[in-house]
């Protein structure tokens, strides 16, 4: 192209023709090196380019791939995690302390003690709801977090925090975070992907898995919860085999010469990445999402052959199989606030536990046998917990729990995560978190690290600025629960 005649000058034509503007490049340089011009440290002379290809971590990591269930809507720890005998004995006594409700119009200051029993479980000895048989089974394969605070006591605000590390929308997610540091070992799979729930789109839909503003090619791939699972993947018949392939051959010539003439469009880029990825995914993802081929006996597992599992099972199988052949990071949703329950907690809790427990546990089970489980990280949790006192108090088959980010659990394995621990106390009520607390940003900056990454160092530069998941916010690497 003649850059004359384009009505513009290419980087090549500039440089060849501008000694003068060269040499200012370099006194421009010499003055940032002394500290006294705030320019980049040298000439930006090449466009950033963007891919999945596999990239090298900081240093060596114990964790290549990462299955977070995300329990949206705030599993009550007080039920389920952290056993608080002081509850049993003010059960539907006034509550002796301070109270932060979200919901102060339907409060009440009435304690309300688990309704459900406590068990010690596994060679660790670790207490665990009823309501959990599954996860009772692996807890020596478990960290058990039982001092979690996250932020803002509301839902979009503690998922945000959880998902992307602030408040506030609009920001990369760590699904983005990883697949924008290390690619994935896959280039026939998305590399990270998102399996929704069939009752419903988790709270702030696409934002769960949005690449905020990294570039488009790390956003995550929604797969669906029911056939097809990738809407439009096959070609219409007169297009399929060879008729097909000229006319991606023709479109990825014409798409290439478009992006030689505009370097640097990231969203170009990634859509004609996106492209080639939906040509390979016609054959890998098929076959990376059917199950059929699996064991009854893995099947069992998973609780798929109990219809109240069989649905969340299948998901997790799938992630299973999609970390197995390369994906970076699959997270797993439930229904838009299944665990959010201010009313009616004795009902929906258990529930909210038969759907996904069973599942979650022959995950984590299905990766150890496999060999898999060292490297991957399996996450299972909410954005925040419930309160220790009586909301709706009008009958027990009405009463349920407030919000509390204040204190809450959740539990991580594999991927150099320690088995068979708890980390973190919360009071004697279950309120707020009071020993070896662990933020939004200090799981972040755990995670990353498992991975390879230093929260502080891996960077997206955007207006000038540096960003990163944790932004100097904190992100304490929490040593303790770590091999």
């Amino acid at each position: 192209m003649n850059p004359q005649n384009s009505g513009c000058l290419s980087r090549r034509h500039f440089l060849a023709t501008s000694g003068f503007h060269l040499s200012a490049f370099g006194l421009a340089y010499l003055l940032k090196q002394d500290g006294l011009l705030g320019a980049p440290d040298k000439p930006d002379l090449e466009v950033p380019h963007y891919d999945l290809l596999p990239k090298k971590p900081h240093y060596e990591p114990q964790a290549k791939a990462m299955i977070s269930m995300f329990m949206q809507g705030g599993p009550s720890q007080i039920d389920l995690f952290d056993p608080k005998p002081e509850l049993d004995k003010l059960d539907g006594k006034k509550f002796p302390g301070d109270i932060k409700y979200d919901d102060a119009a339907h409060a009440s200051t009435t304690v309300m003690a688990s309704a459900w029993k406590y068990q010690k479980h596994g060679q660790c000895g670790t207490e665990v709801s009823e309501l959990l048989p599954g996860f009772a089974s692996i807890v020596d394969d478990a960290v058990l977090l039982r001092g979690m605070q996250s932020s803002v006591n509301n839902h979009g605000q503690a998922i945000y925090a959880l998902q992307n590390g602030r408040v506030l929308g609009g920001r990369p997610t760590i699904g983005s975070w990883l697949t924008y540091a290390l690619g994935s070992e896959s280039q026939e799979l998305p590399a990270y992907v998102a399996l929704t729930d069939p009752r419903g789109l988790p709270v702030l839909g696409v934002d769960n898995w949005t690449n905020g503003w990294l570039p488009s090619i790390y956003q995550g791939t929604a797969v669906r919860s029911k056939e097809p699972r990738i809407p439009n993947l096959d070609a219409a018949p007169y297009l399929r085999g060879e008729a097909q392939d000229n006319y991606l051959g023709f479109l990825n010539q014409l798409n290439h010469e478009h992006l030689d003439r505009h370097p640097g469009e990231s969203d170009l880029e990634a859509r004609i990445a996106s492209y080639t990825l939906a040509a390979k995914l016609q054959t890998a993802a098929k076959e990376a999402l059917d199950i059929s081929k699996e064991s009854e006996s893995t099947k069992r597992l998973y609780g798929i052959d109990n219809p109240a599992t069989a649905e969340f099972g299948t998901r997790c199988l799938i992630a299973r199989r999609l970390v197995e052949r390369g994906v970076r990071f699959v997270q797993l949703f439930t229904a838009n606030q299944t665990w959010d329950h201010h009313m009616g907690i004795i009902g929906s809790l258990p529930a909210a536990c038969k759907y996904v427990d069973i599942p979650a546990a022959g995950l984590v089970k299905d990766l150890k046998q496999r060999g898999l489980l060292d490297s991957t990280i399996v996450h299972w949790g909410g954005e925040m917990g419930r309160l220790p006192v009586i909301q709706y108090d009008s009958g027990r088959a009405k009463v349920g729990r407030d919000h509390n980010t204040y204190g809450f659990s959740m539990w991580v394995a594999g991927g150099g995560f320690k088995g068979g621990m708890t980390y973190g106390e919360t009071d004697e009520f279950g309120h707020h978190a009071v020993k070896d607390i662990v933020s939004h940003h200090d799981y972040h900056a755990t995670i990353l690290h498992l991975f390879g990454l230093d929260h502080t160092k891996l960077t997206f530069t955007r207006n000038g600025t540096a960003m990163s998941l944790t932004d100097n916010q904190g992100g304490r690497l929490v040593k303790e629960i770590i091999t």
